[in-house]
């Protein structure tokens, strides 16, 4: 049985290098490779997407129990270029081979240390990073073609999403990157190109220390360049998040003279937002 496995592997693998020669005939699965911005780096998706084709596929063509490459060909792979958390363990950054357990109700998915295989034939358990379960979520409709790809992205939290015939699964995925971008503002703040713009934005969007946002607020309506409607609209909704309404409204209503002087739609409604919401 090991002599045949070998072979296999040993046929699949000449037959790639062939096919990597000389591409005669489109490859009937397709490959595609998705980038996608995480934290402070990103998180790369390679995977090859097979058909139903009129197959039973979850149960017939891929078995439930048995370990699958999550796509066709080379086994699906992720790679972070920072360390991530998923199912509250942490992955240290790399790249990781992504397989799966296809079950009726639920799916086993596993991180394997080895990344670069070809299906599954020669996968180990021994080289398991982690594994988790996640629910099989039935879909309405069939999905042809396999899919893999990121939803619900922010800029610290995201979702990878399978679908493919009538099955589907999820699993979140979390980076803490909050005390590394601090740090990184504290050290640039101590140089002569301050981010107050960038400082202002993520700390008003991630509720953090609204005096110390304030501080940069006042310093970026006296920098050169700095549109003023810009400035006192951050400055603004600064100043409502800390409760000072009127503080809110005037610096917002300055916000909205120097937008229309400008001709700037788009901030003479945002600094009204603010208004509005102050007057609540």
């Amino acid at each position: 049985m090991k002599k045949q496995l070998i072979g296999l592997v040993a046929m699949a693998l000449s037959v790639c290098a062939m096919e990597t020669k000389a591409q005669i005939v489109p490859p009937p699965s397709s490959a595609q490779t998705i980038s996608q911005g995480f934290g402070l780096g990103k998180i790369t998706l390679t995977y090859a997407r097979p058909n139903v084709k009129g197959r039973k596929i979850f149960g017939g063509l891929e078995p439930y129990g048995t370990v699958w490459r999550t796509g066709a060909n080379n086994a699906t792979s992720l790679k972070f270029s920072d360390e991530v958390i998923i199912n509250n363990t942490k992955v240290p950054a790399g790249e990781y081979g992504l397989f799966s357990i296809p079950g009726e109700t639920e799916w086993t998915i596993i991180l394997s240390k080895k990344p670069q295989q070809w299906g599954a034939y020669t996968y180990s358990d021994k080289d398991d990073l982690m594994r988790f379960k996640v629910k099989n979520e039935k879909l309405k409709d069939l999905t042809e073609t396999m899919y893999l790809d990121f939803i619900n992205v922010t800029p610290t939290t995201c979702d990878l999403q399978m679908k493919w015939e009538r099955s589907s699964f999820v699993f979140h995925i979390v980076t803490d990157i909050d005390a590394k971008v601090v740090a990184r503002i504290d050290s640039a703040m101590a140089t002569a190109k301050k981010p107050l713009y960038d400082a202002i934005i993520y700390y008003y969007n991630n509720n953090k220390d609204m005096d110390k946002a304030l501080v940069w607020a006042n310093e970026l309506e006296k920098t050169p360049g700095m549109p003023a409607w810009a400035s006192k609209m951050w400055k603004a909704r600064v100043q409502l998040k800390k409760g000072d309404k009127a503080g809110a409204i005037a610096t917002a209503t300055a916000g909205i003279e120097a937008a229309k002087k400008d001709k700037n739609d788009e901030y003479v409604r945002l600094n009204s937002e603010i208004i509005a919401q102050a007057k609540k």
